[in-house]
């Protein structure tokens, strides 16, 4: 492959297209907010939500950890106050395996 396009990444995402990402609701971004400390969006005056990379980077953790592995809300927690930083180790595999998959399947479907 001669030409690998890039990625392009934004600094700030707002609620609908994390939603869209995530295929969620408004309210359950927002009660994760409230829930999990190391969610922190940004509000403007009107009080609209801006994620940069790394909330949602920590919502792919939060929403592995319960919809993947099972666990409720108080272990997720715990579970990310005792390794947040396993946790982020991870998901950086969790993507890179996904990304090669996406890979693998677009070669598949060139064949």
């Amino acid at each position: 492959m001669p030409f690998k396009e890039r990625e392009i990444s934004k600094m700030y995402y707002t609620m609908g297209e994390v939603t869209a990402m995530f295929d969620v609701n408004h309210s359950l971004i927002r009660y994760y907010e409230k829930e999990f400390d190391i969610l922190q969006p940004k509000k403007n005056k009107k009080g609209n939500r801006y994620f940069t990379p790394e909330d949602i980077e920590n919502l792919k953790i939060i929403f592995h950890l319960i919809r993947d592995k099972g666990y409720t809300i108080q272990g997720a927690k715990d579970h990310l106050r005792n390794n947040v930083d396993q946790s982020k180790s991870q998901q950086t595999v969790i993507n890179a395996l996904e990304n090669l998959k996406k890979f693998l399947l677009e070669v598949r479907d060139e064949l």
